[in-house]
């Protein structure tokens, strides 16, 4: 991953309503959910909605698909993991004792 990316990447999600509906979308599964549900979720109008989904889009974390007359948003779940392989890379000093722990609270 260049490092371009992974900042568009986390400009997208800095934001507390945007991090609410990546988290939601992650939570979601790969079946994804409904715009509406995610606004609900966040507590956001449906205009907002869209305008922070999009901008998730745009980086690459989430996708949208039209299924008759809904929307559905999924996680981009190979986007998020390279970017937190970026993120993790050559960290530690490359100390896996030190690393290890947090691999294993993120797998659990």
């Amino acid at each position: 991953m260049k490092q371009f990316d992974a900042v568009k990447m986390l400009s997208a999600i800095a934001h507390e309503g945007r991090l609410t509906l990546i988290r939601s979308l992650i939570q979601a599964g790969p079946e994804g959910i409904q715009a509406g549900d995610l606004a609900r979720i966040a507590k956001v109008g449906a205009t907002t909605a869209s305008a922070q989904l999009l901008v998730l889009t745009n980086a690459g974390l989430a996708k949208s698909e039209r299924r008759g007359r809904q929307v559905v948003y999924s996680a981009c779940y190979d986007r998020i993991r390279d970017l937190m392989q970026f993120l993790m890379l050559d960290c530690c000093a490359k100390r896996p004792d030190i690393c290890l722990p947090v691999a294993e609270a993120v797998s659990a």
